[in-house]
């Protein structure tokens, strides 16, 4: 029965209120900094760098907030990734049975491939976000949106 106990060595803490200020954002920021850190010896080398990229550019979203107020798609979309896609990436992948992550699933990827094209994907997603707010453009920050909602509103992320 040692699965349930790795289950939960590894379970993140529950979800804080986010809130939309910039203060309760970087809290959270921290809280998944913090996450990643801890967890950082039972991910995959990659997938910790590229899970610390995703968190630098929500970091410098926020941070634009000190020159104008975030546009409220931008809110939605920074709290998506800090309390949704990023430790439930994380999550899944920490409750998988360590012999398994460099089995290749039907995807014909292993798990340890899977969660790193995850992280890549919402950095992508949370560069061009910051694109979009550097540029004030909030018809980008709407379709941006759209994506994180369409891409990430599956039932299970594919590990």
């Amino acid at each position: 029965m040692t699965w349930f106990r790795r289950a939960q060595e590894h379970a993140a803490p529950p979800e804080p209120d986010l809130g939309d200020t910039p203060e309760g954002m970087l809290k959270v920021l921290f809280e998944r900094t913090a996450d990643i850190n801890t967890n950082a010896g039972h991910l995959p080398p990659e997938a910790v760098v590229v899970a610390r990229r995703v968190l630098d550019a929500v970091r410098e979203v926020i941070d634009t907030s000190a020159e104008r107020e975030l546009d409220m798609r931008a809110v939605v979309a920074l709290r998506g990734i800090l309390e949704d896609y990023l430790p439930t990436t994380l999550k899944t992948y920490l409750a998988l049975d360590p012999t398994m992550v460099d089995v290749k699933q039907a995807s014909g990827r292993t798990p340890a491939e899977s969660v790193v094209e995850q992280f890549e994907t919402l950095w992508e997603s949370a560069t061009d976000m910051l694109e979009a707010t550097r540029a004030h453009d909030a018809d980008a920050l709407q379709t941006q949106g759209s994506f994180l909602r369409t891409k990430f509103s599956r039932s299970d992320l594919d590990l």
